[in-house]
């Protein structure tokens, strides 16, 4: 074999193995991309209402999330469940949209999505929500003070 075609031959089998190895560093990157962690409310509150101005659902997504949600009782109005809440409070929005990054990007399953809905809700406010912020006029409230986070989006209140 001449010179040239043993430097292409060696060539394309370096470019062969780091396509390769890059392939392969890029499935672990998604398959640890596949499970939602949940580090700061003020940021991941904010980027969760983001997915919910910006990702659609197909009608077979929003049935999955509408019956999980339908099943969870509002943190802040416990009357009503989180699918609806009894208005779109930044603290609803801010699971709508987590729910639909969850189905969308994640492909979370009915017992996935339940499961981080109920952990984002305890991150929000680590004591828990009494359930009846909305009736005592607590929407203007942060979510640690057992409040929604008030009513518009781009003046989420902490």
């Amino acid at each position: 074999m001449n010179r040239t075609k043993r430097y292409l031959v060696i060539s394309l089998s370096v470019i062969a193995i780091m396509f390769s190895l890059g392939s392969q560093s890029g499935a672990k990157t998604k398959i640890s991309q596949k499970t939602l962690k949940f580090t700061d409310v003020k940021t991941q509150t904010a980027e969760f209402i983001g997915y919910n101005n910006s990702i659609k659902l197909t009608p077979e997504q929003e049935k999955l999330k509408t019956d999980v949600l339908s099943k969870i009782p509002a943190p802040c109005c416990t009357e009503y469940s989180i699918a609806t809440c009894c208005c779109p409070c930044n603290l609803a929005k801010s699971v709508w949209g987590l729910s639909k990054y969850a189905i969308v990007n994640l492909n979370y399953d009915a017992k996935k999505l339940n499961d981080a809905v109920l952990e984002w809700i305890k991150f929000t406010h680590t004591n828990g929500f009494a359930g009846d912020s909305c009736s005592k006029g607590r929407c203007g409230a942060p979510f640690a003070q057992d409040g929604c986070g008030g009513m518009k989006e781009g003046e989420i209140v902490f």
